[in-house]
């Protein structure tokens, strides 16, 4: 199978900035087709591209720069806070509020079709950067006030502190998605962006059902980790064309 031409120049490009730091200045597109020997056309598709993919930035009137490493990786059985630690964090509540189950949330949920569930939607943010955007749904006998998710933060600690419900496992469903308006609008990014998308069920120590959630993550800034076993000990091959 013939492997596209800008394909190849994102490879080349990929080796060009591994292990430079964050904000490195990249050549510009001119000097790029120069140095890969192909058009300035290949070099832009490739560099949008890597742009899309959040591993690089470009700053009009100013050229493209590495980009900051991603915020997060998305790791099982913890929430949202627990993955940014100590980083600068912040929900901001769109909606809170009691609903009657629909069939897909029931079962989810594990309940009956018109059961009371609560329903929380959230934007989370790192910094003056709106990262994810999360719709919750618990069964209603675990409904959290909004005053108890604003004073612990974390989903997952309010249920603890509040009802002594410990999450121990759970299922993740990942996809990827195209942004829509309304998500475009709500994570500060452009429709049609790439998004990273998770459905989660989780459970507590009973085997209880407590939780189903849809959260949607920039992919600009995100990636989702999974670890089954060790990793192996071993130095990676230096890249051969880096930037200084």
């Amino acid at each position: 199978m013939r492997v596209p031409k800008y394909y190849t120049c994102k490879l080349r490009l990929l080796a060009l900035i591994d292990g430079a730091a964050a904000g490195t200045m990249l050549p510009t597109e001119r000097e790029l087709a120069e140095r890969f020997e192909t058009s300035r056309t290949t070099v832009r598709q490739a560099l949008t591209e890597l742009v899309s993919e959040g591993r690089l930035d470009r700053v009009q009137g100013r050229g493209t720069f590495v980009a900051e490493p991603k915020v997060v990786h998305v790791r099982q059985l913890t929430s949202f806070s627990e993955d940014l630690g100590d980083r600068d964090t912040r929900s901001e509540l769109i909606a809170l509020g009691e609903d009657d189950a629909d069939a897909a949330t029931a079962a989810h949920l594990g309940l009956e079709a018109g059961a009371a569930v609560q329903c929380i939607e959230r934007v989370r943010w790192v910094g003056d950067e709106p990262l994810a955007h999360e719709t919750a749904r618990l069964p209603g006998a675990l409904a959290v006030a909004a005053e108890e998710l604003g004073e612990h933060g974390s989903l997952y600690r309010t249920l603890r502190e509040r009802h002594g419900v410990s999450i121990v496992g759970a299922d993740d469903e990942v996809e990827t998605a195209l942004a829509s308006p309304e998500e475009a609008r709500l994570l500060g990014t452009e429709v049609g962006q790439p998004l990273l998308v998770v459905h989660r069920t989780a459970w507590d120590e009973s085997g209880r059902i407590v939780e189903w959630t849809r959260s949607v993550f920039r992919g600009d800034r995100f990636r989702f980790q999974a670890r089954v076993g060790s990793r192996p000990s071993g130095d990676r091959a230096p890249a051969q064309d880096r930037l200084a």
